[in-house]
């Protein structure tokens, strides 16, 4: 029996095995949908135009092709570390383990500030702000971060009936935006000869333009690599994971499409390119006498703020076990006696995430979003990039057990994808570079000191899957 339940990834763990393939399908879904496609359409449409589409459809085959990595290694090694476990075992150099870890939880600190920006944003035009100031969305913004690491700081454990009610509002909101582009379109609302039309700035080539807008893209289709931190909470991962996980990102991949062409065919490309809250000018377009138009604004809130929370809660409790593991400064394990929450992780993060906020504001007052969201995007895809190279890296530590192999094409064309597209050569913004710099600046300093003060003893990573219980999180 134990020889059974092991050829099926069912190792011994201490967390409980509830996962079967319906949920782990919501849980990708839910994990996927959010932020990105509600936030970032109007300004993947400004780069490309009405083909706004492609992009989408780029960032889905470059996430596929990583999922199929992921498959590989999560059935090899089905336990809840992520890209953080894959790294250490491929390379064993604690530095760059670090890095990758660091880099994952700064991806969901930029993740949880665009979600905040897209939060201030949506209420300010759901109470009907048709042209809101800048830094009142600003100032909403920090307080709704504000309120995140207060529910952070009591205490919240992730559920999976949670994440089924959060998906199903998510999901609705956007199949409400599919059906909105049927209705448009039978009632000659839709210029649906748009959706062809393939126009990028004038300062920009047609592949500049359309690598950018993939790079914004990308952001969207994230989240499908959380799911391998469920392996420990999933029933028979090695024989599940492989059709569950490439299903999950079909559906997505589907919708955001169709998302995509009912957006520019309804709202001209000009009108969503500058925009912070698309899908809503969508739905006020194609309805404007229907009270959904004035309700949309809030379901957006709702399918954003969960993104916000679950990384702030990644983002900390991944800061947490990088101090107890003794490559971060110990002051960062710190928990409060009482609820047990990794407060000082709390407050570093939440203080991290006000300053981007604010910085990123200053440097213009449009493409605030986009900014962080390709921040975050950046971030993810160079974090990828490693995790495909480790797949080809590990065929040489074999296994007994049975597992998911990808093709060998598909993690070399991943790791070339991933690389290409953190290259400057993108057309990407500037100041997405600027902003990961200073974050990894950051961790980098973090860990100066601690080896610094923890000298002659090593500053290194001993366990990966100490880390964090659930490492990822990013959309």
């Amino acid at each position: 029996m134990a020889e059974q339940h092991a050829a099926l990834g069912e190792e011994p763990t201490e967390l409980k095995r509830v996962m079967g393939p319906k949920l782990l399908l919501l849980f990708i879904v839910g994990d996927i949908l959010g932020t990105g496609v509600y936030a970032l359409t109007g300004q993947v449409a400004a780069e490309v135009g009405g083909a706004a589409w492609a992009p989408f459809i780029v960032a889905f085959v470059i996430a596929l092709i990583t999922a199929f990595s992921y498959l590989e290694l999560v059935t090899k090694y089905p336990q809840a570390a992520g890209a953080a476990l894959y790294t250490h075992k491929a390379f064993g150099v604690h530095f760059l383990t670090f890095m990758v870890c660091f880099t994952v939880m700064c991806s969901g600190i930029t993740s949880a500030s665009t979600a905040a920006r897209a939060v201030g944003s949506n209420l300010l035009v759901g109470f009907g702000v048709e042209e809101p100031n800048t830094w009142v969305v600003v100032g909403i913004a920090l307080v709704f971060m504000a309120l995140v690491a207060a529910v952070n700081l009591r205490g919240v454990g992730e559920s999976v009936k949670a994440n089924i009610v959060l998906t199903i509002v998510e999901l609705s909101g956007l199949l409400f935006i599919i059906l909105v582009g049927i209705f448009a379109v039978f009632g000659g609302q839709a210029d649906l000869s748009r959706v062809m039309v393939f126009e990028s700035p004038g300062d920009k080539n047609a592949f500049l333009a359309v690598t950018a807008a993939t790079s914004l893209a990308f952001f969207a289709m994230v989240g499908f690599e959380d799911a391998v931190n469920m392996a420990e909470e999933t029933r028979e991962p090695v024989k599940i994971f492989p059709r569950i996980m490439i299903t999950g990102i079909g559906i997505t991949g589907v919708i955001y499409v169709l998302v995509a062409i009912v957006t520019v065919a309804i709202v001209p490309v000009g009108e969503l390119g500058e925009s912070d809250t698309p899908l809503t000018l969508v739905v006020q377009r194609a309805l404007p006498d229907f009270p959904m138009g004035s309700i949309y604004p809030f379901i957006t809130i709702f399918a954003v703020a969960n993104s916000a929370l679950i990384n702030m809660l990644m983002a900390s409790r991944l800061l947490y076990g990088m101090a107890k593991q003794k490559v971060l400064p110990s002051f960062l394990g710190k928990v409060a006696p009482g609820r047990r929450t990794p407060w000082a992780a709390i407050l570093f993060t939440t203080g991290v995430s006000f300053g981007l906020i604010v910085l990123v504001t200053l440097q213009g007052e449009s493409g605030v979003i986009a900014a962080l969201g390709g921040t975050t995007s950046l971030l993810l895809l160079a974090v990828f990039t490693i995790v495909n190279i480790a797949v080809l890296k590990l065929r040489n530590n074999i296994v007994e057990r049975k597992h998911f192999v990808a093709p060998t094409v598909l993690p070399i064309l991943g790791a070339l994808l991933c690389a290409f597209f953190v290259g400057p050569w993108t057309g990407r913004d500037p100041l997405q570079y600027q902003i990961a710099g200073w974050l990894l600046l950051i961790g980098v300093v973090l860990w100066f000191v601690t080896w610094s003060f923890n000298r002659p003893e090593p500053t290194q990573i001993t366990d990966p899957n100490a880390l964090s219980e659930r490492e990822g999180g990013v959309n």
